[in-house]
């Protein structure tokens, strides 16, 4: 799969914002990649606070994205080319543009004045009260607890015309659901029927774990210290999460089960352990989402190949024969070339990185220009920043720019992404030797890299639907595992984590010969042994047993 962030990926009409029209135009492109399904950020009219998240009318088509007409022939135009289109659904909350929203906050007393999260505070001089909650003070009340939204400031904001406080997750532009609430849940699924009967292959959920919240509105627990925006640190257990969540997920499953074609449920969940994401499947019952992302994998701290044995091998046995979905970018995240770059072997490490997401036993997502090694380019100054986040926590927080700038695709202007010099964001400075042209014509290039991976992973039954096995499991430095496929075929593959050159020995993958298959370290080409493997600095190794 291979998530693309609209706005960035190709603008057809010159407004200097990517559109459905310039994502259906570089489908030939995501085909020769190999790519078997595209999420799309939200592409939903919206005030785009947070830049679609933040979701004003669930059934229809942004205008500065295109129309209906452009998304029903971007299904069709995908279909015809076996890439299936996946939507980010937001169910957590929606723009307080919103006709929903305007409605409830109209009054107490409107059919949907419990729709959203309301409360109405406490006394200011209430016991109890904090400094913090005290900044908030309307009328004399202040909001009801400590809990902090995770885009700066309290999670509650006053509506004087209810005299009441709404929460919030995120933006105070974005009011939580209530999904407490029956109405609630009946009208989002219905939203995602609306989009199942245009032909959608299904959607990835956003922010879903945190559906629901403390009916008791009980503080979170104090972490300490505080946060880029100034507020205090607290913990998310009485609004992320929660289990009354699982019961929800279960009906949608057994909702959307009902269509044809084989449609798939993603979800984003951050999650502390894999026995908390094997919930999200429905553990042995396999009721819930087909593929919770599992961010343990992708989003560790560090490169260690411990940290990476430790997590595969949790994804690949711990949850009961479901299949793991490993992801290493995503458009909140600064971009994996620099969460794991050491400023020397950066070119190394995206391949390894790729080797991992493409040869281990899981679905894989990808995003848009990680096949060519985009890098994260935060803004220098804060009059440039888009996103919200970065302006409210400047300079300790810059916010999420950087790893979302248009899509690199030749050496030329804009990189090819618009015809318009203002682009929504800047290119990044490295274009005119990282982009899709200069990389489709350079044998050894890592769009080459991650297009002969996913060859592999497409034709060879082993790296498939193969079973994974880890080997030399005591290693500190070298992540090493076979796959072997039902033919009784194996490959093995091992990736040195360290700038420092490593040797090992996998007699264990049974077999006495090997084939290398791909390397990037020239000295392996010939390695015909599962012994004296002379790994260089982050090299990747991947071969046949024979």
């Amino acid at each position: 799969m291979y998530e693309i962030y609209p706005r960035s990926f190709q603008d057809s009409n010159g407004d200097g914002i990517g559109d459905l029209n310039g994502i259906t135009a570089r489908l030939d492109y995501l085909k020769a990649l190999g790519i078997d399904a595209v999420w799309m950020t939200p592409m939903f009219p919206s005030p785009q606070v947070d830049f679609g998240y933040d979701i004003s009318d669930y059934e229809s088509v942004d205008p500065q994205y295109g129309t209906m007409a452009d998304f029903t022939r971007l299904v069709a135009e995908a279909k015809k080319r076996n890439v299936r289109i996946l939507l980010d659904m937001v169910m957590n909350h929606t723009s307080d543009k919103h006709k929903w929203f305007i409605e409830s906050a109209s009054s107490r007393t409107n059919p949907k004045a419990d729709w959203y999260v309301w409360n109405s505070g406490v006394p200011a001089n209430s016991a109890g009260v904090t400094a913090y909650q005290k900044r908030f003070e309307h009328d004399g009340m202040v909001p009801p607890n400590n809990w902090v939204s995770g885009f700066g400031g309290s999670a509650w904001e006053w509506v004087p015309a209810r005299k009441q406080f709404y929460y919030h997750e995120f933006y105070k532009q974005q009011p939580d659901l209530n999904w407490r609430n029956p109405a609630v849940e009946q009208a989002m699924f219905a939203t995602i029927r609306f989009w199942l009967d245009r032909g959608v292959a299904g959607f990835r959920f956003d922010a879903v774990p945190t559906l629901f919240e403390d009916p008791q509105l009980r503080n979170e627990t104090s972490t300490g210290g505080t946060n880029a925006q100034g507020d205090p640190n607290v913990s998310d257990e009485y609004t992320n999460n929660l289990p009354e969540v699982h019961d929800v997920m279960r009906r949608l499953r057994a909702m959307v089960g009902k269509y044809p074609g084989d449609r798939v449920l993603i979800g984003e969940t951050y999650l502390p352990n894999v026995q908390e994401l094997d919930k999200w499947y429905g553990g042995a019952s396999h009721n819930e989402l087909q593929l919770p992302m599992d961010m343990q994998v992708g989003f560790a701290k560090k490169l260690d190949a411990g940290l990476l044995r430790r997590h595969i091998a949790e994804a690949e046995t711990e949850i009961h024969g479901s299949e793991p979905l490993f992801v290493f970018d995503n458009h909140d995240n600064p971009r994996s070339w620099n969460r794991y770059g050491d400023g020397v072997h950066d070119a190394a490490i995206a391949r390894l990185i790729a080797t991992v997401l493409l040869t281990t036993k899981d679905s894989a997502l990808m995003y848009y220009g990680e096949e060519i090694g985009m890098v994260t380019s935060t803004p220098t100054r804060k009059e440039d920043v888009q996103d919200p986040i970065g302006r409210t926590g400047w300079p300790k927080e810059k916010g999420r720019d950087g790893e979302r700038t248009p899509m690199q695709w030749t050496p030329g202007p804009q990189a090819g992404f618009s015809t318009n010099p203002h682009t929504w964001l800047p290119v990044a400075g490295d274009y005119k030797t990282v982009n899709v042209q200069t990389e489709s014509g350079e044998q050894a290039s890592l769009l080459d890299w991650h297009k002969q991976l996913i060859r592999m992973r497409r034709s060879d039954p082993a790296l498939h639907t193969g079973t994974i096995t880890m080997l030399d499991t005591s290693n500190p430095s070298v992540l090493s595992y076979t796959r072997k496929g039902d033919d009784g075929k194996s490959i093995v593959v091992s990736v040195n984590c360290t700038a420092a050159p490593q040797t090992v020995s996998l007699d264990g993958a049974g077999g006495s010969h090997v084939q290398t298959l791909l390397t990037d370290a020239p000295s392996l080409q010939r390695q015909a042994t599962l012994s004296g493997i002379a790994l260089p600095p982050y090299a990747s190794w991947v071969a046949r047993v024979e």
